[in-house]
């Protein structure tokens, strides 16, 4: 296969290479950025996310049996899972095999299927590779299967994957825009009551994904630890969740712990940051975005103290860089991947003038994408195959 060829192209070819046959369709999954709302999607708050134009391709055909046979790219690997005995996988088999458990566990008669599996989203940059294979699973198995699609139960499943099945406490927010994404949108989700509204991004800007070149994993991280602090924190203010709290409560009664009361700080000053940026979008204000995203990252790197030298480099790089409306960091933390919000006319000097200033401050090599809001989880029958 040529180097230069998509990644939906790449899974194509490799089906028919490894099945000798082609595929009967193409399932394709998208990864996302978050704009705005990091770590409030545990406390059932407010998310701003868009899915990108970069994701999972799954070739695929149905099976008659109980058998799942997948070449992945991604290591040149193959995974074999037997749906009438589920045994926990490691690596990346592991979220297609736990979305089978969750889909058995209600009540779906599952069949196999055969795939190859390609990607275009740069591995372990915190773009939500793995919600977008869970919810390329459940397409998949939707197809195989013959049940009904659904975005927001295959999210939900997704969700209780990694919380269950894999051990890993998460939010919901990943799933939900890979599975539900808007095209030229992006999605105001409400984690509470897990509705999404969509809303437009400005024309004249473009959302860029700055990565730093650094990479962490969620379970060897301080995620899990920020989330205890919150779940502390809740607790002290007598509350169920960090939502039900007013900012003004907040400020005016502080707790003794100033830990607890700076992460909590962070997660109800920046459910209202999410919610006034989805209202700034609708409104084409576009600066107001941008002025909201720098204030997120000021809170994410003081508050919740989740960001880190490279992060905090490549937001001051690209702030100072041309068209620039905002930028912060974005995910998890601690490494990974900023996101930007860009004149569109000023992207090739942003993007050459961002790459040199952190180049020359970190000696790293930074990797920018200019990403566009895309639709969610979707799937096209081959026609070759019909």
């Amino acid at each position: 296969m040529a180097s230069g060829s998509s990644a939906q192209d790449r899974a194509r070819t490799a089906f028919h290479e490894h099945f000798g046959e082609p595929p009967s369709f193409m399932v394709r999954s998208p990864g996302q950025v978050n704009l705005i709302g990091d770590h409030t999607d545990y406390s059932e708050g407010f998310v701003l996310p868009i899915a990108i134009d970069r994701g999972l391709w799954l070739a695929m055909r149905p099976r008659t049996d109980q058998q799942v046979r997948i070449w992945a790219e991604l290591g040149d690997e193959w995974a074999g899972i037997d749906l009438d005995r589920l045994e926990q996988h490691h690596g990346w088999a592991a979220y297609i095999e736990g979305m089978a458990h969750e889909l058995t566990v209600e009540g779906v008669e599952l069949l196999g299927f055969d795939g190859a599996l390609t990607s275009d989203l740069p591995a372990g940059a915190g773009l939500s590779s793995s919600a977008a294979l869970e919810l390329a699973a459940a397409k998949a198995f939707s197809v195989s299967s013959g049940f009904a699609w659904d975005p927001k139960r295959a999210a939900i499943m997704g969700w209780r994957v990694e919380d269950e099945w894999l051990g890993l406490s998460s939010g919901i927010m990943d799933q939900l825009v890979c599975g539900s994404g808007r095209e030229n949108h992006a999605l105001l989700i409400d984690c509470r009551h897990l509705t999404a509204r969509p809303v437009p991004i400005p024309s004249g800007t473009a959302v860029v994904v700055l990565d730093t070149g650094t990479r962490r994993k969620l379970t060897e991280s301080r995620y899990n630890e920020r989330r205890l602090e919150c779940e502390a924190a809740t607790a002290a203010y007598g509350k169920d969740f960090l939502r039900d709290i007013s900012l003004n409560t907040l400020t005016s009664d502080p707790l003794a712990d100033w830990k607890l009361y700076r992460r909590a700080h962070h997660v109800v000053s920046e459910n209202q940051r999410t919610i006034d940026a989805a209202d700034a979008l609708a409104k084409n204000d576009p600066a107001l975005v941008g002025s909201l995203m720098v204030s997120s990252h000021e809170s994410l790197r003081g508050d919740f103290e989740v960001s880190g030298p490279e992060l905090d480099a490549m937001v001051e790089a690209a702030l100072a860089s041309p068209g620039c409306l905002g930028a912060r960091m974005t995910g998890g933390g601690f490494a990974g991947c900023a996101v930007a919000l860009v004149r569109t006319a000023a992207l090739d000097d942003f993007i050459a003038e961002t790459t040199r200033v952190y180049r020359d401050r970190t000696g790293l090599k930074p990797s920018l994408y200019l990403c566009k809001a895309s639709d969610g989880t979707s799937v096209k029958t081959e026609e070759a195959a019909t």
